[in-house]
């Protein structure tokens, strides 16, 4: 089979790196990918974003089956250019990515169908989104209703910090576009959880669970990031719970948007806060999340391939989808500075005997040596028994990995760590 992966970061390094394990797939591709997916699968620098690019190649290479990873062209209607010429996919329609694509169109839907998620008021005039938060309590949270890369969520613990990022998102256009409506909702107090789920718009299979951790410093503080690390599976995710959320969200969420005819088909994340009225939705995203993909395709024992090719024929009822007892930590290095100005081009070494998994995220190739070229630059992701032995071997590793100005958080596991023992 030929097999043709969307996407250029270290979710994608993770989806290819798991779909070789199938021995059917003869080519694969990776759009654009990077310098470090080009060890395992065949690049070509068509930008994600480049519908007309990737349904000429897809056509012209006769791809067999394609994976768009990332949410931009998702919501562009990649699947639904792709299957238009007759190339199977894995990924919602650009009807269904709206769910992640508008943030006001995600909480009306959790409104209107009774899924416990914070309480929200949505805006397109700045006037009136100032005047909301002259009454509004504090902390509160500011979301551009738009895709701005994971960092279109400031939470404000005054005032004046959620004045100023309503400003920044709709007189500044900090987010472009994004920005031009926003969602200002109640900051909901509670461990955080992400599930990524399978689903063929009927059947749910939800993932391993796993623990974020958005905030560039140690300790949970400074600006969002993308993702600083990942553990699986989470430890406040407990089987009840999981049972609750199942009843009372994830169920719940797929005939909603079946019921608004846009059957979602892919991997439906959700972004949860476990309250102390209950779990309850912060965020959706219409595609895997990245880094929390880093740590749960390595627990996956079922072929991705199989489990994929079952979602997009609405078979996933039949398909069974195995996941490790194990545990996995992944601890991203970053460039100093990130997210914000970082240099770039500075040479990566990697040992070539690791006790983990480097995914690549932010790199090029550079005659013949990788460098790096992003914020983000890897995810070295190591499993392990338990939590505490998993942990142990990503940061062993981050330590045998260099590259100049490199920036990690040395607590990564450690809210995860500190639940297991209470």
């Amino acid at each position: 089979m030929k097999i043709l992966v969307v996407g250029g970061g270290g979710r994608e390094h993770a989806i290819v790196k798991k779909l070789k394990e199938n021995q059917t797939i003869t080519e694969l591709y990776c759009l654009p990918g990077n310098g470090g997916i080009a060890a395992d699968a065949v690049c070509v620098p068509i930008a994600a974003t480049d519908l007309d690019g990737i349904v000429s190649f897809a056509r012209e290479h006769q791809i067999d089956y394609a994976v768009v990873a990332p949410d931009d062209p998702l919501a562009l209607g990649a699947v639904d250019r792709l299957e238009a010429v007759g190339v199977p996919c894995f990924g919602p329609r650009k009807d269904a990515a709206v769910i992640e694509a508008s943030k006001v169109f995600a909480k009306d839907l959790m409104k209107r169908y009774g899924i416990p998620t914070a309480r929200y008021e949505s805006f397109d005039s700045l006037d009136a989104a100032l005047a909301y938060l002259q009454t509004a309590p504090m902390p509160i949270v500011v979301k551009a209703d738009g895709l701005a890369l994971g960092k279109g969520v400031i939470i404000a613990q005054t005032l004046r910090e959620a004045e100023e990022a309503v400003r920044a998102m709709m007189t500044e256009k900090r987010f472009g576009k994004s920005g031009e409506r926003l969602v200002i909702e109640e900051f909901l107090e509670g461990p955080e959880v992400s599930v990524l789920s399978f689903t063929d718009g009927k059947t749910i299979v939800p993932m391993v669970s796993s623990m974020d951790h958005k905030r560039v410093g140690e300790g949970n503080v400074g600006p969002n990031t993308g993702g600083m690390g990942t553990v699986a599976p989470n430890p406040y995710y407990t089987p009840e719970l999981a049972k609750r959320c199942m009843d009372e969200i994830f169920l719940p969420t797929i005939r909603a948007m079946a019921q608004e005819g846009r059957s979602f088909k892919g991997c439906l994340y959700f972004g949860l806060v476990l309250t102390k009225d209950g779990p309850k939705v912060i965020e959706y995203n219409c595609r895997f999340g990245d880094p929390e993909t880093q740590v749960v395709l390595p627990l996956l024992q079922s072929d991705l391939l199989t489990v994929m090719q079952a979602v997009t024929e609405e078979r996933l009822a039949e398909c069974p989808v195995r996941f490790s007892t194990d545990s996995a930590a992944c601890v991203i290095m970053a460039s100093k500075g990130y997210p914000g100005a970082y240099e770039k081009g500075l040479p990566i070494t990697i040992p070539a005997e690791l006790q983990a998994q480097v995914y690549v995220a932010g790199a090029k190739e550079n005659n013949g040596s990788l460098v790096t070229a992003g914020g983000r630059v890897l995810g070295v992701t190591a499993l392990g028994k338990d939590l505490p032995e998993a942990l142990e071997r990503a940061y062993k590793a981050v330590k045998q990995v260099h590259f100049e100005n490199a920036y990690y958080r040395r607590d990564i596991g450690a809210l995860a760590l500190a639940a297991k023992e209470g």
